[in-house]
């Protein structure tokens, strides 16, 4: 089923992603573009995503090392 008809992504693909470790709708949307159009899909991906299906997330609310910590500083 698709939840992003601007750019014909589906469900499938934005659990894909979220597998892959993207947490948030923003990046999903970065991973392929779903919610930067119309807008319209975003609730839907908030939905597919849930509450504490990332195990990056469930890390920052136990106290675990904060998020951007895990970013490499540019050179």
């Amino acid at each position: 089923m698709f939840v992003c008809s601007c750019f014909g992504v589906t469900e499938e693909q934005v659990r894909s992603h979220a597998e892959a470790g993207a947490c948030t709708p923003r990046q999903i949307a970065s991973a392929c573009k779903a919610g930067t159009d119309c807008g319209g899909c975003v609730r839907r991906i908030q939905a597919l995503l849930g509450r504490g299906a990332c195990p990056r997330r469930q890390l920052a609310d136990q106290g675990g090392k904060p998020l951007a910590a895990e970013v490499p500083e540019a050179a």
